[in-house]
């Protein structure tokens, strides 16, 4: 692919990066809240608009040429070896960078009036200034290893705004949780990148830019590693650490948890930045699984799993927050299964639609939680929709994209990956997500039922949120309502068939739309019917087995205490700690090095006694040994 050299790629970076470094040094001294908010938000706004003055550049360029670079400085160069500090600025990126961007500010503007008063008030906007411009330098690396920086990056980001409040032991273990969980899975994608490093350097590759990647993967596709082709292997590595960021099972467990940072960060999280990169990852490296069908399949049926599993726990969860985090796990498997029907383009399309009606969901549910006072259990709430009639029409515009109804962002994206799962994965796996789209519709038909339509049930009076953070909230609900036909077809001709192989229209296509459209419907209708205060109680005194177990989450986390956590404790504290850390290195090398030279110190005590007699003997018999061995 030819290339122009744009160098105000790197200015999409820094403009966040500077507004970290002012809130986060200068802020609460200089800025104070007003000004650290305002400085926050106007960075991530410089971003956007310098995003879209390098998309309108790219669109001036030939579709065959659509690649702007910004080669920055040699960051690794070790004998043939090299890795050079690059950007890109294709469809596909440019693609994530405006969603990032656009969707950033929004919360960034949201905040201002959410975290009002918070004595942390400057340092969060530092820490979700740093989150953007790791999140862009994810997106915008022109190598793996660039993407890997970003990568760890908003890791590190996701620690700091999950355990944001971090005096709360909860929310403290809620940002652990989050850090550790994606090391693991982040482990399996570093090892993926050194085994594709070597095996390019073993035929005489030692580049590792994206286009050179594209050029040579398939060479590796006669090398067997493990009883399976590179590629697939590699892929599944890969996949493996997509799987942590992009809350798949089995390490989707940390992401639940991470509503204990503020709501805010939740949208942020779960919209625009964090759990999409796993699915812009493989996106990316589509070059790579067209070579590894049988990777393909297990990111299929992972997908498949994770969006059904997930979408059950939501149904029975009474934390407004929890609720529509189940829904990003589920929606997140939607996309994954997607990727693994090749239908990489359709996965980016609802990666598009979803940042915009799940930050539009999150930002509502924080309002509501505003509103209320911190209230956040769906069971005390009711009646919201005459308390805050604003609110409410937004979350409304949210819950009916995200239930697919027709011409909505939600349906265009949803409809298509379901047919391309028809086409390329089977009935089976097809038939499952249309299920999973009803459940989809169910919950949140339920959450809307119970937090604003259904009776009020005890709680004070609710204010509607100022217009700061309600502003935000509108221009949301347009792109949950619009965004879906805007970019329906225009996004496919504009990002190519690079991230769409394999892509085909199923025979049926219009059957297989009413049949989804349907399922959606009827969960709405579900939802209405078994929501109702006498027939839910009903439900849980009939299946109060069923009921307990989806509530408690399939008892997932407490499966991971005991199988994983328990025991690794016990090994690090009686064997490790015990053993290795007290017996080893305190008993025989710290305490046992004092205890001889305690000794050895009593024993010299005894020769330095102060009588000069004996000093004299000891200097005649050590000049005595002296001499004889000179002699």
């Amino acid at each position: 692919m030819q290339e122009t050299l744009y160098p105000l790629l790197r200015w999409i970076l820094l403009a966040p990066l500077a507004g970290f470094l002012l809130n986060g040094f200068l802020g609460k001294r200089f800025l104070g809240e007003k000004g650290g908010g305002i400085a926050g938000s106007l960075a991530i706004l410089a971003a956007f608009i310098l995003a879209a003055v390098s998309f309108s550049r790219l669109l001036a360029l030939p579709p065959e040429a659509r690649l702007l670079r910004d080669v920055m400085y040699s960051w690794i160069s070790a004998g043939t070896f090299s890795v050079t500090a690059a950007l890109r600025f294709d469809p596909l990126s440019a693609v994530m960078a405006l969603i990032v961007t656009g969707v950033s500010f929004l919360i960034h503007v949201y905040s201002i009036g959410y975290m009002r008063g918070d004595k942390g008030y400057n340092r969060y906007f530092a820490y979700l200034n740093l989150f953007v411009f790791f999140m862009l330098t994810l997106v915008l690396a022109d190598s793996p290893l660039v993407m890997f920086v970003g990568w760890e990056g908003v890791g590190l980001c996701s620690y700091l705004l999950i355990g944001f409040w971090y005096e709360d032991p909860e929310k403290a273990t809620a940002g652990r949780k989050a850090f550790i969980t994606n090391r693991v899975g982040d482990a399996g994608f570093l090892i993926g990148l050194m085994l594709l490093s070597a095996l390019l350097a073993a035929h005489g590759v030692f580049s590792m830019d994206f286009d050179t990647l594209r050029q040579n993967a398939p060479l590796l596709s006669s090398v067997t590693v493990l009883g399976m082709t590179a590629p697939t292997l590699i892929g599944l590595l890969l996949f493996f650490g997509a799987t942590g960021k992009s809350a798949q099972f089995p390490l989707y467990v940390w992401l639940p948890d991470a509503m204990a940072g503020p709501t805010p960060v939740s949208a942020l999280i779960h919209a625009a930045t964090m759990v999409t990169a796993g699915v812009y990852m493989l996106a990316r490296m589509s070059f790579l699984y067209d070579l590894a069908p049988k990777a393909l399949e297990v990111i299929l049926v992972t997908g498949c799993f994770t969006s059904f599993f997930a979408a059950v726990i939501g149904v029975a969860q009474r934390d407004i927050k929890k609720v529509l985090a189940y829904s990003t796990v589920s929606q997140l498997g939607y996309m994954f299964m997607a990727a693994g029907a090749g239908a990489f383009s359709a996965g980016v399309f609802h990666l598009a639609t979803h940042a915009f009606f799940k930050a539009l969901l999150f930002l509502a549910a924080g309002s509501v939680i505003h509103g209320m006072g911190g209230e956040q259990d769906l069971f005390k709430m009711g009646g919201l929709r005459k308390e805050m009639p604003f609110t409410f029409l937004l979350m409304a515009a949210g819950w009916l994209a995200i239930s697919g109804v027709p011409g909505l962002s939600g349906f265009y994206s949803k409809d298509l990956i379901l047919e391309q799962v028809f086409v390329h994965g089977g009935t089976f796996v097809w038939a499952m997500g249309v299920v999973t789209a009803a459940l989809t519709a169910f919950y949140t038909t339920r959450l809307m039922v119970l937090a604003f339509l259904s009776g009020k049930r005890g709680h004070g009076h609710a204010h509607e949120s100022p217009l700061v953070m309600t502003l935000p909230m509108a221009v949301l609900a347009l792109l949950a309502v619009f965004g879906g036909y805007l970019l329906h077809k225009k996004l496919f001709v504009f990002l190519g068939p690079a991230y769409a192989p394999g892509e085909g229209t199923a025979e049926g296509a219009g059957r297989l739309m009413a049949i989804s459209v349907t399922a959606g419907l009827g969960g709405i209708a579900a939802a209405f019917l078994l929501t109702m205060p006498k027939t839910a109680a009903a439900l849980r005194r009939a299946m109060p087995r069923l009921h307990s177990l989806v509530y408690h989450k399939f008892y997932v986390d407490e499966i991971y205490g005991f199988l994983i956590i328990k025991p690794l404790r016990y090994v690090s504290d009686k064997v490790l700690f015990g053993l290795v850390d007290s017996g080893l290195i305190d008993g025989v090398g710290v305490n046992g090095s004092a205890r001889a030279s305690y000794a050895a110190g009593k024993l010299l005590a005894r020769v330095e006694n102060g009588r000069l007699d004996l000093y004299a003997l000891v200097f005649a018999i050590g000049l005595a040994l002296m001499l004889y061995w000179v002699m």
